[in-house]
């Protein structure tokens, strides 16, 4: 009967992987809306644009003051070190090079591994604190073409982890199959102008860290995949 207790338990009790960005905050919102309990777990593994790890207490903050339900669900939050992934990889997400194309048509933001990586050291974590439900921002439809972020890549990942850890967690991905524009709209149908607001202002996508210049969907240099896929993806919503 106790397990039977546990395994309910953890089915209502979510890890939300959070950047601090537009998406992994939307999909947070997402996992308040739906689970008893919810932690966030980031990863400090040298990214380019470390600034992301800088807003996220005040994103965490601020999002408690949506909702007094959000603000009662949301539990701790789990920073780890993740630094050897920019030991292991030459991206322009983890050294000071220029965006571009690679030979192998990924753009060289694409840090092999990193999605992966950060799935399976959330699971364990997850396993360790009882958390059944597993969130992640990964989307197929309106991204810059990485792997790791497919659909079926988190599928076999899900079946993997579940056989070696010998659980049932359960992988979540609220953005897989809708674009940014639609992911505007989920968070407004999630928080309205409130989470809109929040996002954008306080959330970080830019791939430059770039913080300096607030435009109307956000801070950001304009020009990296990152900020043309969220200025993209606001313009449409906002133009209904």
């Amino acid at each position: 009967m106790t397990v039977v207790s546990e395994v309910q338990d953890a089915t209502k009790r979510a890890l939300v992987l959070f950047s601090g960005g537009q998406d992994s905050t939307t999909c947070l919102a997402w996992a308040l809306s739906r689970y008893q309990h919810v932690e966030t777990i980031g990863f400090d593994y040298g990214q380019r644009h470390a600034i992301e790890l800088s807003m996220r207490p005040q994103v965490l903050q601020k999002i408690r003051t949506i909702s007094s339900d959000w603000d009662h669900r949301l539990g701790e939050d789990h920073v780890i070190d993740l630094s050897l992934i920019s030991q292991l990889s030459h991206t322009a997400m983890t050294e000071n090079i220029a965006i571009q194309m690679q030979a192998n048509g990924l753009p060289n933001t694409f840090v092999p591994g990193r999605n992966l990586m950060f799935m399976l050291v959330a699971a364990t974590l997850a396993y360790r604190r009882q958390l059944g439900i597993l969130v992640g921002g990964m989307c197929e439809t309106d991204f810059s073409g990485y792997p790791d972020c497919r659909d079926d890549s988190l599928k076999a990942l899900q079946v993997a982890i579940n056989l070696g850890m010998d659980s049932r967690l359960n992988i979540e991905t609220p953005l897989m199959w809708i674009d940014k524009a639609q992911s505007w709209r989920l968070a407004d149908s999630l928080g309205g102008s409130a989470l809109i607001e929040l996002i954008r202002r306080d959330t970080h996508t830019c791939y430059l860290g770039e913080r300096g210049q607030m435009h109307a969907w956000g801070h950001g240099c304009g020009s990296c995949p990152a900020c043309e896929l969220r200025a993209k993806g606001y313009q449409e919503f906002t133009a209904g």
